[in-house]
């Protein structure tokens, strides 16, 4: 279910005109943007732009940047450009956090079955007997 909202929110719906509304811009604007790589919209077969729900959400995330923030769209850039960078590494991050539980999970399994089989070759130690430390006794005495 989450897959096909996700799906959804990427698919593009919105004309130009329609989006430029929707993000509260000039169509002109969303050309500018997409000039840059700030955007980038899906086309039809014709080639029209078509904008998803995500793309108006990233124009309106452009606009307060730009405006309320005082951002230049070099500065938008970097700013998505960290973004991306973040989530790439909290994607690593995670990978690795599995692997590592994978491993931990795996080097624990592999202790415990050392662990068994030592206590299957282990032979308890009984001290010897009184007669053979009077031999030894005399061995070492000998030399």
């Amino acid at each position: 279910m989450a897959v096909r909202r996700q799906a959804d929110r990427d698919r593009g719906v919105y004309m130009i005109s329609v989006a430029a509304e929707l993000a509260g811009m000039h169509p002109q604007t969303l050309r500018i943007y997409e000039a840059r790589g700030l955007i980038t919209p899906k086309r039809s077969p014709k080639n029209t732009r078509l904008y998803s729900d995500q793309d108006v959400e990233r124009l309106r995330r452009i606009q307060a940047l730009t405006t309320e923030l005082g951002m230049n769209l070099a500065g938008v850039e970097k700013v998505f450009e960290l973004e991306d960078q973040i989530g790439r590494m909290d994607r690593r991050i995670r990978s690795l956090e599995r692997q590592a539980e994978q491993m931990r999970v795996e080097l624990t399994a592999e202790i415990e079955r050392v662990r068994r089989s030592q206590r299957a070759e282990l032979v308890p130690y009984r001290p010897p007997s009184q007669g053979l430390q009077a031999v030894r006794v005399q061995v070492r005495r000998r030399a």
